[in-house]
């Protein structure tokens, strides 16, 4: 999909017949979103940059990542996916920056380039150009990793008053506690797997800003440069915050893996007394069911009850003697 946008006079106006060389010559952002190879030509030769492929976009070093070449920026980075689509996944996301044009190449959903979209087509006031479009387009992007961080935080807080405070540190019912473990590993997993991804979001545009303001520092206005030392600083500050996460994920996976351990030791702690408590009655019934002629017991008249009440003593013993240990 290609969808081309201009700047007149201080608003940001979406461009309606885009499909035609003559309106993107005329586009100060292009942002192309699962672009097939026409559309990629179609741009390629209305702006005389060069539209990255997927394969080239998910290169990881930096060489490929970052590029200047016949002044203009190509750029990449992983970009966080929705939440709910493929699991959080990162896709690349590509730019190609120049004095006059600004393309965008992604291949998964962005809420937070959307909600960018809208804001500045609402807004009075658009970006006077397409620096000031790209660099607006990070900070919405760090912004959206900064509320995703946010909200695994307020997720893992669920699952640790869940752990430490709920039923399950008191020890509730089996099978409310299964769930429940299940539950935490699943929210947990998929959390620490969201981390890391905005982990690699975050390296990968923290790697754009130096790169951008070095190489095109020339044609970069001057009111920019705060910006670009706000993003930096942002950045880090995220960078900490999501080692925290990491941090925090992995305790909450131990202390799960630690109760789902309790509970296997308490289920072979059962089997354990059940089989012991079994083997006294067992050797009694099998002792006195040998038949032998000379056994005493089988001509008395109370051998029965006798054989009976020796089977039922030798089982309660064991059960009091677990039962003062706590075993049961």
């Amino acid at each position: 999909m290609l969808a081309a946008f201009a700047i007149e006079g201080q608003a940001l106006r979406r461009l309606e017949d885009s499909a035609r060389i003559e309106t993107l010559q005329n586009a100060a952002w292009i942002d192309l979103t699962h672009m097939t190879a026409d559309e990629a030509a179609l741009v390629e030769a209305a702006t005389g940059l060069h539209v990255a492929s997927r394969a080239e976009l998910q290169e990881i070093e930096t060489s490929s990542r970052l590029g200047y070449t016949a002044g203009a920026l190509y750029l990449s980075a992983p970009l966080v996916t929705p939440s709910g689509t493929a699991d959080g996944a990162a896709a690349p996301i590509g730019f190609a920056l120049s004095p006059r044009c600004l393309i965008t190449v992604r291949f998964a959903p962005s809420r937070a380039i959307d909600d960018f979209i809208a804001r500045v087509e609402r807004a009075d006031a658009a970006p006077p150009g397409p620096v000031h479009i790209f660099v607006s387009l990070l900070e919405a992007l760090v912004d959206r990793l900064a509320d995703r961080l946010e909200q695994i935080t307020a997720d893992l807080d669920a699952v640790s008053r869940r752990i430490f405070q709920g039923d399950l540190a008191a020890g509730g019912p089996p099978r409310q506690s299964d769930a429940v473990l299940r539950d935490a590993l699943k929210v947990v997993g998929q959390a620490g797997n969201l981390v890391s991804h905005i982990r690699d979001s975050l390296l990968g545009i923290a790697r754009l800003l130096p790169y951008t303001e070095q190489m095109a520092g020339e044609w970069i206005p001057a009111e920019l440069h705060p910006r670009f030392q706000t993003l930096r600083q942002d950045i880090v500050s995220l960078g900490d915050y999501d080692a925290q996460m990491l941090n925090k994920v992995q305790l909450l996976l131990d202390a799960t893996l630690g109760f789902i351990n309790i509970a296997q030791n308490n289920i072979i702690k059962l089997l354990t007394v059940v089989s012991v408590v079994g083997i006294p009655p067992t050797l009694v019934a099998s002792l006195y069911g040998m038949n032998f002629k000379d056994m005493p017991e089988l001509s008395w008249s109370w051998g029965y009850p006798y054989g009976l009440a020796l089977i039922v003593i030798s089982a309660v013993v064991p059960l009091i003697w677990f039962w003062r240990r706590g075993w049961v």
